[in-house]
């Protein structure tokens, strides 16, 4: 598809998806549990704090607190009617994700901006991406960064029936578990828009599906500050923020991830990961 099509289209799906995110739950569920998340703090106002040295945590390599390690044989994976849209956690925890990729020309400096903070972040992979990239994704899998299913080639799947819904979504499973290790435990709908089917069949190959809290709208190109912006005005506990590693120019995505990440943690946020949960 040709990107003034991508644009199109995304904008004609965003605001469903931001309906979507609207009518979702104001405490979102945590992951395969019926407890709902504390309520978000005020967003970080201002401009990002002033930086000061920042010294190893340990803390920041590991899992977002409140996941339990998954059992040795996992449950089943519940069958949602919405995506999950925060994640709970104790203390001011947030997530950072990255759609399309990888792209080998934006993907290897967001890895080398997260490593030099010692973060972890989540990258939701299109299949046709991945295959192209094995390397990246064996990077991701060192470096200890979850990789999810954003399906095989970026269709809108409200326009697809079950049968290719499928196929797009175990391809890229297949993909990622040769490339990264492991079958991938979580999904995004491209767009944001998301039907039943897609629900049933991500739950059927054990994936979590998980939308997001804060748009950067980056793919629109707004302005490397405009991006920070966002990120900073939308900050707070739980909060899941949605970026871009390729799909288009994401030059500007890199140089905000540059600001933003060291800025979260002056602030005292932790960027972590989420770990499912299973019932």
């Amino acid at each position: 598809m040709q990107k003034d099509q991508l644009l199109i289209r995304r904008r004609a799906v965003l605001a469903g998806a931001a309906a979507l995110g609207a009518a979702g739950v104001a405490s979102a569920l945590a992951p395969g549990t019926g407890e709902r998340a504390a309520p978000a703090s005020a967003p970080a106002a201002g401009a990002p704090a002033a930086r000061r040295p920042l010294k190893p945590s340990e803390y920041r390599l590991r899992p977002l607190t409140g996941y339990d390690a998954p059992p040795s044989t996992p449950g089943r994976t519940p069958v949602r009617r919405e995506p999950l849209l925060r994640l709970s956690g104790r203390g001011r925890t947030m997530v950072l994700t990255f759609d399309d990729g990888p792209d080998p020309r934006y993907t290897p400096d967001i890895l080398d901006t997260l490593a030099r903070y010692e973060t972890r972040a989540m990258f939701f992979v299109c299949g046709e991406m991945a295959a192209e990239n094995p390397d990246l994704l064996a990077r991701m899998a060192d470096e200890g960064h979850v990789v999810g299913n954003h399906t095989w080639s970026h269709p809108l799947l409200t326009e697809l029936g079950r049968r290719r819904i499928r196929t797009e979504m175990e391809r890229t499973s297949d993909v990622i578990e040769k490339a990264h290790g492991s079958r991938p435990e979580w999904f995004r709908a491209p767009y944001g828009a998301w039907n039943r089917a897609a629900f049933r069949l991500g739950a059927e190959l054990g994936m979590e599906p998980l939308a997001w809290t804060v748009d950067t709208l980056d793919w629109t190109t707004p302005g490397t500050r405009t991006i920070v912006g966002r990120v900073a005005d939308g900050a707070a506990p739980g909060v899941v923020v949605l970026s871009h590693d390729a799909g288009g120019e994401r030059s500007q995505s890199v140089r905000a991830l540059r600001r933003y990440l060291p800025a979260l943690l002056d602030s005292g946020y932790h960027v972590t990961v989420p770990r499912r949960q299973y019932v």
